[in-house]
Order: C-alpha cells, then structure tokens, then sequence
C-alpha cells in the first residue's frame, strides 16, 4: 500500500511468446510475410528472463498491490495462475472487441485503463523492464502523483525510431494545451533539478517556441493514473480509435506516451529524479554497459532494450540470463 495516502499501486505488464505457433498463424493471417522495422521478429522474440522479473517484483516492491499480467493467451510454463496478488489478463478480456486480434503493443497499451479491478494508481512494465533494486511506493507515486521526469525535447524522426509516434502524441498535447501557460504555472517542477542538468537545459533553450516541440521520452517503467486515460480518450478518441484499428504499429499511430505526456502538460506529476531509471539498447558496447549494471546496481529500473542491431542473440540472452540468475537464484512465490 502507498504509506503517504493508503491507496493501492498495482503493476501491469504484457508480454507476447513470439514462438507460440498458434500466436504465428493468427499473425500471418493479418500480415502474410510482411516484416517491417517496427514489426520485425525483434518485436515479439523472447529473452527467457520473465522469470527473474516476477522475482524482482518480489524482492524489491513486495508491497505491491496486484500484477496485472496482460497476454494473447499463452503463459509461461513455470508460472503460478493461483498466486493471489497475480491476475492474468487476456486481450480480449479488456480490449473492444472492434479493435482485435491486435499484434500492435499501441493497442494493447491505450487500453490498458479498461482491465477490470486496475487501481487507479499503476505502473506499466514492458517485458524487457526490470527493478534492479529495492524501491518504495514513493518512488512511483507522491501524495496521489505519478512520478516522473519532465523536460521538453525534440523528437528525433528516422525510420528505426518512434518518433513518428511521438509526433503524433505531442500532436494531441498541443492541441489541447498551451505550451506557455503550462510552462509558467509549473515551472518549478520543469526546471527542477532533479530532472537533470541537460534536461533543464534542453527545456530552456526551446523555452521560446511557443507550442511542444516533444518531450523527454525515458523507455522505461511509466507511472500511471488510470483517470488520465480516461480523459485523453474523451478529449481524442477519434485518434486514439484510429491507432487501434491498426493490428500492427503503423506511422501516424499515437502510443502510451501520449498518456504520459498528458500528466506533464497538465501538471499532473511529481518529480522523480533521472537517474532513477535507466535504458540500455542492445548493441555491442552498450551491451557491456548493462551486464555492469546488472552487476553494480546503479539505477533502481533499467530497461533492457531489444533493436535490429543486436548481434548475437542467443548468446546475449544466455549471458543475461546468467547475470539475472547470480542476483535472483530463489523461486518466487509466482512460480511453480
């Protein structure tokens, strides 16, 4: 429970067994042998670490309300259905039935506030985003305040990035805020220094533009209220509906990020410290990086972040495995 205002945070996560071949023949049904960069194989490809995830949960945030697991309907062998804190949640358990099959995590996502029993305060995981070392209530929610790190930013556009669906996002923040207005009632927590030197400094020098040019986008856990949900689907439902109806990711969709950058325009946030969290992408010599990480525990969640350039999978998959084993060697009661 969350000691400051007694209300509960619960966890979500969704997670896809990209080997399942049921789950291939209903994919293939929709996208033949089409494979693009935000559809690839690195998608929907499993690291086999789930596991030291649920153990994670369990050492470091054992006052967890619920872990709401989000699946197409497949589950790994080794997990225990009967654990109370656990609630397993299938896609069309929550998503509108116009919307499915889906294989677009922006679907999944957006819709995340419909699971039945999902506390208003939650914290949503992808499957390769982990607690690295103890956290408290506190550092996900204060006095009822998602946590998080605010600072305005450009949005990097290429075809191996997001950025397209942060373009689109940031599209539904300025029409419905005023950048100027925003910044001034809340410019102690935008230039708060615990967002960082470099994020102050990047808000300040777009300070003059008079619209978002975007916002800082950490891949990592994001703190959600699930009433922000709510609001940014009345305020864009005709957006958000759109992105849905698309059973893969497309350019032009709007992502969860969206809900996140609602929070920061309309002051709905306290600040978290940067250095809180940390996201690492699989290439060669960030890959050094965070087999230390894991070793070390620097940052309190890290995201270990699968791209078209990680060489060497299944070798980096083993060495993950082993790091995560030295660190979590114990069953947790969400296994069998």
């Amino acid at each position: 429970m969350n000691i400051e205002n007694n209300k509960p945070i619960d966890f979500v996560i969704i997670w896809v067994d990209g080997s399942d071949p049921e789950w291939r023949k209903e994919k293939a049904k929709y996208d033949g042998t089409v494979v693009t960069t935000a559809n690839s194989e690195v998608r929907f490809r499993d690291w086999d670490n789930l596991q030291y995830w649920f153990r994670a949960v369990e050492k470091y945030a054992p006052w967890v309300n619920k872990i709401h697991f989000v699946t197409w309907g497949h589950l790994p062998s080794w997990l225990d259905t009967t654990n109370p804190k656990l609630n397993i949640v299938n896609h069309r358990d929550y998503i509108p039935e116009e919307y499915l099959p889906t294989f677009s995590s922006h679907t999944i996502e957006l819709n995340l506030h419909r699971i039945e029993g999902l506390a208003e305060q939650f914290v949503y995981f992808n499957d390769d985003m982990f607690l690295n070392k103890p956290v408290s209530p506190e550092d996900f929610f204060k006095d009822g305040l998602p946590c998080d790190t605010a600072a305005v930013h450009c949005i990097y556009f290429a075809n191996d990035s997001a950025g397209f669906f942060h373009g689109a996002d940031i599209e539904v923040i300025n029409d419905n805020f005023n950048k100027q207005q925003c910044m001034k009632r809340d410019w102690k927590k935008w230039f708060d220094p615990k967002n960082g030197i470099k994020n102050v400094m990047r808000t300040a020098l777009l300070m003059p533009w008079p619209w978002f040019p975007g916002m800082y986008c950490h891949h990592t856990p994001s703190c959600f209220l699930k009433s922000t949900f709510d609001k940014v689907w009345d305020q864009a439902f005709d957006t958000l509906d759109e992105t849905c109806r698309n059973r893969f990711r497309k350019k032009g969709d709007v992502n969860q990020w969206v809900m996140k950058y609602w929070q920061l325009a309309e002051g709905n946030f306290a600040v978290r410290d940067a250095s809180f969290a940390q996201c690492y992408h699989i290439d060669n010599e960030m890959f050094k990086s965070l087999c230390r990480e894991i070793e070390e525990k620097s940052h309190s969640m890290i995201c270990i972040n699968d791209t078209v350039n990680t060489e060497n999978f299944e070798e980096k998959k083993k060495t993950i495995i082993s790091l995560f084993h030295k660190n979590l060697p114990d069953k947790s009661d969400f296994e069998k």
